[in-house]
């Protein structure tokens, strides 16, 4: 009897141990701040979580297990779960990984230290290259962990603790302060690693240099570039019944806004393009039932923000193929490896994002890889996807360092491409940069140029964007735009997750190339109306029939929703402004069209195709109340607009964005729109403490 007590208590006992638990908790860094994306993995299991916008993380265990919690960038901790159903996480930094120190020490008192000398740039060297050398590059025996590459004249760093007049410069900077001209600076010091981390502590242990300028009051000024944007406004029907404009597939706008604010930092306005904004999200249209590739949806509703207008949502949905169902493809990486791409949310980001995507390449797809930095180079010929291993291994050898040669990098992934053309396939350049070019061709019309003369041989592109501090938005818009291609900016792995896998045929495959969108608005229902966004992306009415103006892209599965505001006929507003009588418009109704708000026209051209195809579509004049769908496009739209201090807000809250999107949450599979509904939130409570 005893021995079956035993064995009973045995078994109860191993089959109480072996029950699952929900564990909950938070990872965040060693100073308390959320780590969105963040991995959470059961140790030997295949099983895994990550964590979400405020760094929470749920997950199903066995007590005993370990739970593995990784992030890029900071150390590996596996934790034993015991009896606590919450495990709270900090990670702590990897100073390796991270590449560069960013803390300075202070209370310091008189120290005896060794300082090396660093003399100034040699000038006529300087303009004789054309460009301004790092002060990297003159670190080489002087900083432990700083090392030049003689062969291939590159900098791969190890960076020191940047101060300038007296104040620290944060890791996401050090770019910029690197870049200063040497007739700015006055006095440098460097503090030799050892003595360094002596006075400031582990954070100074790649050395630190010490910056006095010739002003003394430098303040970093962050080198991001955006295309500046005038924002539509009211036009009048019975004038100007037409409104033209090419589609917009590009979401780069979202997750570069989310990076601002997650960081706490302002949002630029030219950096807010709502139709990027509106895009980011997935919406539930009819998938196309014809031969045509993709469906139209047209409704109308009453503005959230404004009882005096209407808002009228045109959208596409593009169809979908699966992975197995596309052609072939010859995919050109083009990685910019210059030295300001070491940061690490650059390169390194770079590089595990990109990971995800060869994971989804079959036997009949090829891949080549071409960097550039102060020179182009080839580092993979043309690779079976089959054989992943050889790619990331070829990925895995990728340093910073050096000078940024785009314009030649550019010219050697095209051609490339062309060599290895695929008839009948998907032949696609991806270039992953910062866009901080700086030797060859450079600005943005050079680029413009070079991009219009190269997408004539059929290869498409992809440019997709990373890091922050000298983010060059304006000129990678212009080369998708140009390269008929798509723009995405990769601030997490997670958005990378959904670029390269929920968006993986999107991302690469063009169903429809230059669609453009005309809309003719009946003047005798709407007196007047405005294009919300596209203002990059706006034609001239007879850029529509022209099949010699691009236009933008379409991808497998891709969405695509533009938002007018209209006035109608009868509505007094103090948006549009009174013109003098026309004496020659015949402003007599058409009975005939009498029902009619609106005609919308699609033209667009097959991938391999050189002559466009028509679509008209008419909207009758009725409203309906607005879908879950419709409720979270308008939110994300009057947030955009409020980010731009739109003069059409109508005196709204960030708080009324937030009612709004809850509104149209919906059941939001991937947790997008709920991340939205915080960013809203945490720019709505650094409002209120700002005021207070």
């Amino acid at each position: 009897m005893k021995n079956a007590t035993f064995l009973f208590l045995l078994f109860s006992s191993f089959f109480l141990s072996a029950q699952q638990m929900m564990i909950n908790g938070t990872v965040t860094d060693s100073d308390g701040f959320p780590l969105p994306g963040a991995t959470v993995l059961i140790k030997g299991t295949s099983n895994g979580t990550q964590t979400d916008f405020d760094g929470n993380y749920s997950i199903m265990a066995y007590k005993g297990a370990k739970l593995v919690f990784n992030y890029i960038g900071y150390k590996t901790k596996e934790i034993e779960i015991q009896d606590l159903a919450i495990i709270h996480v900090s990670l702590e930094e990897d100073y390796e990984a991270l590449e560069e120190i960013v803390v300075m020490g202070y209370g310091i008192g008189s120290s005896t230290y060794a300082v090396g000398s660093v003399s100034r740039l040699n000038k006529r060297e300087s303009q004789k290259n054309n460009l301004q050398l790092s002060i990297s590059r003159q670190l080489q025996g002087k900083v432990r962990g700083v090392v030049i590459d003689k062969k291939n004249n590159e900098t791969k760093v190890e960076r020191p603790l940047y101060i300038v007049d007296g104040i620290p410069i944060q890791k996401e900077y050090n770019t910029i302060v690197e870049s200063l001209n040497n007739d700015d600076i006055a006095e440098k010091k460097i503090l030799k690693g050892g003595k360094a981390k002596n006075i400031y502590g582990n954070v100074a242990q790649h050395g630190c240099v010490v910056i006095t300028t010739v002003n003394g009051n430098y303040v970093v000024e962050k080198d991001e570039n955006y295309a500046r944007i005038t924002e539509n406004q009211f036009k009048k029907a019975e004038i100007n019944p037409l409104s033209t404009f090419s589609i917009d597939v590009d979401k780069a706008a979202y997750s570069n806004i989310r990076r601002f604010i997650n960081n706490g930092q302002e949002v630029p306005v030219d950096a807010v393009k709502i139709e990027e904004m509106i895009n980011y999200f997935d919406y539930d249209y009819p998938k196309p039932t014809n031969d045509h590739p993709f469906s139209i949806n047209t409704d109308v509703a009453q503005t959230p923000w404004n009882t005096d207008t209407k808002l009228v949502r045109i959208g596409l949905q593009g169809k979908e193929y699966l992975n197995k169902e596309l052609p072939a493809s010859n995919l050109t990486f083009l990685i910019d490896v210059s030295g300001s791409m070491s940061d690490s949310n650059k390169l390194p980001l770079l590089k595990s994002a990109f990971k995800l995507l060869v994971n989804q390449l079959r036997e009949k797809d090829r891949v080549s890889i071409v960097v550039y930095a102060g020179a182009a180079g080839i580092v993979l010929e043309p690779t079976s996807g089959n054989n992943k291993l050889k790619i990331m291994n070829a990925l895995n050898k990728l340093e910073a360092g050096g000078s940024t040669a785009g314009g030649q990098g550019i010219e050697l992934a095209y051609k490339l491409a062309e060599k290895h053309f695929k008839k009948n396939g998907n032949n696609r350049v991806i270039l992953a940069t910062d866009g901080d070019f700086n030797v060859g061709l450079s600005n943005d019309k050079d680029m413009e140029d070079l991009i219009t003369e190269k997408r004539e041989s059929g290869v498409f592109l992809s440019v997709l964007g990373f890091g922050m501090g000298n983010y060059k938005d304006s000129k990678l818009e212009t080369l998708a735009d140009k390269g008929n291609g798509n723009h995405g900016y990769i601030d997490t792995m997670q958005e990378a997750q959904k670029l390269f896998g929920k968006e993986f045929g999107g991302t690469l495959f063009t169903i429809a190339k230059d669609v453009k969108i005309q809309i003719e608005f009946n003047p005798n229902k709407v007196k007047s109306y405005r294009l919300i966004g596209y203002e990059n992306r706006l034609l001239a009415d007879e850029d529509f029939i022209d099949d010699t103006k691009d236009a933008g892209e379409l991808g497998s599965a891709h969405k695509v929703t533009a938002l007018y505001e209209i006035i109608e006929v009868g509505i007094d507003s103090e948006y549009v402004k009174e013109v003098a009588d026309l004496k020659y418009t015949n402003s007599e109704a058409k009975v005939v069209f009498s029902d009619e708000l609106f005609t919308v026209k699609f033209r667009y051209k097959k991938p391999d195709g050189f002559k466009s195809i028509e679509l008209v579509h008419v909207q009758k004049n009725i409203n309906k109340e607005m879908s879950v769908d419709f409720q979270f496009v308008s939110a994300v739209a009057l947030f955009g607009q409020q980010l731009r201090k739109s003069a059409f807000t109508n005196k709204t809250s960030f708080n009324d964005v937030v009612v709004l999107a809850e509104k149209g949450r919906g059941e939001d599979v991937n947790g997008y729109r709920a991340e939205f509904i915080r960013l809203v939130k945490s720019v709505n409570e650094k409002l209120v403490t700002v005021r207070r």
